[in-house]
């Protein structure tokens, strides 16, 4: 048995981030002494590295909540095998989003790139805003709006 702060020392965490674990029903192996101490058994180093790769894997404590059983001897097979393939299937799609994001901010930034050396940067915004189908009913003149105020050039 071990007090919190070997526990913090062995995981790298926090006392306090291994307190609010507990509060939240993720790490169950505490007993309280006497005095108030908490004392943990070896296995807690290992719940709370599985909960830290988890989490850097992208699973939510609240996911780790329904998933992680109070002994780790009895994990429900069949939930956790839905529950990776849940999450591959969530970062895949996020992964096609961010592919995504990161094409349109491409074809932005090649189009705002192909100014032509005669264009001012007022037209050619008002060129790349058209080309995005974005363009509104007041060309882009270079003043200021209301309220805000000129930055200087170094």
């Amino acid at each position: 048995m071990m007090k919190i702060g070997e526990l913090a020392e062995r995981t790298g965490l926090a006392a306090s981030r291994i307190r609010f674990y507990e509060r939240m029903g993720l790490l169950q192996l505490v007993e309280r002494q006497a005095n108030g101490y908490r004392m943990y058994p070896p296995e807690a180093v290992l719940v709370l590295n599985l909960i830290k790769s988890a989490q850097d894997a992208g699973f939510s404590l609240d996911e780790l909540r329904t998933l992680m059983p109070p002994d780790l001897s009895q994990w429900e097979h069949d939930t956790l095998d839905q529950a990776l393939r849940d999450k591959v299937r969530s970062i895949e799609a996020l992964q096609a989003q961010l592919e995504q994001s990161k094409k349109t901010i491409l074809d932005i930034l090649a189009q705002i790139e192909a100014k032509p050396d005669d264009m001012s940067c007022a037209s050619n915004a008002q060129r790349v805003l058209s080309n995005l189908g974005l363009e509104g009913d007041a060309p882009i003149t270079g003043k200021q709006r209301p309220g805000k105020t000129a930055r200087r050039k170094a």
